[in-house]
């Protein structure tokens, strides 16, 4: 049994995060969510015990006056406006989110910071070897990925003292790890949608019981405008449960001179902002009473418009300032533009699409010549793939470019370094079956016995007469895609994998183009991926 005091010497942030990956993957996290799903409730009295032997208690967890938003889209944005509003106003915040997009430590923030390499690892280890050291007494049990980041963002906000801690949930709500916060300050919900259907139900109503679970008795609660269907569940949760539930107003209806400027594209974000305001409204509103712990719970009455009220400079400031890379975000290397966004359900997609049709025609109109347009796509889990792909059809790529969320992979002739196991099989050939779709839905007839071939094996594009072509890696796409005109790309320390000439020929017209505009899109994991390589200080 390891000691704090030789645990301790491991203090070395690489060892730290090889060490938190052994605690299951992501995927792993929720076979395991759809073990227990049978009894649910068990998952919380689960935490609660890593919680104890991880040395802290649920009622310290108070303390941390927390803001606990969940929802299918736009859970993040909503949490990123609020927590920039409130330490505006020179709050100490945290903020925990997820996932990442390139570093783990980006989960865990201090005044809008992923917490330093240094003080994760220290914080890191704190936890970690008081859950190794108790866990023969109880079966050898310790909390899968998403749990420990959990316990550990709850250890790092009480030891650094925040002010107020902005927690998204992260997947449902009522049996979410997140969820054994007691009573937190203010809780929203912002747009729902159809996700996780076989954790959390096959229909709006039933994903909207689980967000709303976590509602707390006499908590006041804030969503945006929702369907019918939903709507009626969380009013009925809140009755239920004991807590207010009031929905927020459109932004243009706040009192304000000229319109709300956001720092969030897409139009989408105007209802998470709306949130965000009501949010950090009612937080500062008890932060403020002479005796916020007496203060009166609000109890359910009905559900209510929330009031547009004048939003205050610190307010209006925050909304502008508020940066959430990966969501509806621009980057421009020269002569290639990458348009980012993290959308993963038809919802989000058709969010995506329309952000992407307003702002890429404004990029070309300041072309002064051809402009190519690229999707880089990719989604996992149990999505919609064909759904999503239809509904960006109509963007008019020039190529449609597919790889699996592999930042990287490598090509040697020695067979003993490739570790192409039946995972990533799967992977490339999800991305064949995207291909196809696309083909499709583009009205492009399939050509029978294409095969994936470069030297030494390793799969990597299609010999299909088409502009549709796949990867083994993002690293791989996103050189192919750019041609050695993205000057970050082009760094001659990075590995460039051979392509077959035959491939290279069809890239002719990226080479003469003006512009080439990449839309990246499908998985917030392939968006990270992309900005690992596009954004070098994200790495540091």
């Amino acid at each position: 049994m390891k000691s704090l005091r030789s645990c301790g010497v491991m203090n070395v942030f690489q060892d730290a995060v090889c060490t938190l990956n052994t605690l299951q993957t992501n995927a792993s996290a929720l076979e395991q969510v759809k073990r227990e799903r049978g009894h649910p409730e068990l998952q919380l009295q689960a935490m609660r015990g890593f919680l104890q032997r991880a040395g802290l208690k649920v009622d310290e967890l108070d303390r941390l006056n927390i803001i606990h938003v969940t929802g299918t889209k736009g859970k993040g944005s909503t949490c990123a406006f609020t927590e920039q509003i409130l330490r505006n106003y020179g709050f100490r915040t945290g903020f925990y989110s997820s996932p990442h997009l390139v570093q783990v430590r980006e989960r865990i923030r201090i005044n809008g910071q992923p917490i330093g390499k240094e003080l994760f690892t220290k914080y890191f280890w704190q936890v970690y070897c008081r859950l190794e050291e108790t866990k023969d007494a109880h079966g050898g049990s310790m909390p899968a990925y998403f749990r420990f980041l959990t316990i550990l963002a709850f250890h790092i906000f009480l030891q650094e003292k925040v002010d107020l801690a902005v927690f998204e949930v992260g997947i449902g709500g009522a049996y979410d790890c997140t969820n054994i916060i007691r009573r937190s300050w203010v809780c929203g919900i912002s747009s729902l949608g159809i996700d996780h259907t076989s954790i959390l139900g096959d229909t709006i109503e039933k994903i909207a019981w689980q967000k709303g679970g976590i509602f707390k008795p006499g908590v006041p609660a804030f969503t945006v405008k929702q369907p019918d269907g939903p709507m009626k569940v969380l009013q009925e949760r809140a009755e239920e449960i004991g807590c207010s539930l009031s929905v927020c107003p459109d932004l243009e209806e706040y009192q304000s001179e000229g319109s709300l400027r956001l720092g969030l594209a897409g139009h989408h974000q105007r209802s998470n902002a709306s949130l965000a305001l009501q949010l950090s409204h009612t937080w500062l509103q008890r932060h403020f009473l002479t005796d916020p712990v007496s203060s009166s719970p609000v109890e359910f009455s009905g559900v209510s418009p929330a009031p547009a009220f004048q939003p205050s400079p610190a307010m209006i400031k925050g909304l502008a300032e508020t940066e959430w890379p990966g969501r509806n975000q621009t980057l421009k290397h020269g002569p290639v533009t990458y348009f980012l966004d993290g959308a993963h359900t038809t919802r989000s997609m058709q969010a995506c699409v329309r952000w992407f049709n307003e702002i890429a025609p404004q990029h070309e109109r300041n072309a002064g010549g051809p402009v190519m347009r690229v999707l880089l796509f990719n989604a996992t889990g149990e999505r919609d793939c064909a759904a999503m792909l239809k509904l960006l059809v109509p963007c008019l790529f020039d190529f449609a470019v597919f790889c699996p969320n592999i930042t990287e992979a490598i090509a040697t002739c020695n067979a003993d370094q490739q570790n192409f196991n039946v995972s990533v099989e799967n992977m490339l050939t999800r991305c064949l079956d995207n291909q196809q779709s696309w083909r499709v839905l583009n009205g492009q007839e399939e050509k029978p016995g294409a095969e994936l071939l470069i030297g030494g094996g390793l799969p990597l594009v299609p010999e299909r007469q088409s502009h549709t072509l796949v990867f083994p890696c993002i690293l791989s796409a996103l050189q192919w895609i750019s041609q050695g005109r993205d000057s970050v790309l082009s760094d001659p320390n990075r590995c460039v994998i051979p392509v077959k000439p035959s491939i290279n020929a069809k890239a002719d017209p990226l080479r003469e183009a003006v512009n080439i505009h990449v839309l990246i899109t499908g998985s917030l994991h392939l968006v990270g991926g992309a900005l690992k390589h596009l954004d070098p200080a994200l790495n540091s």
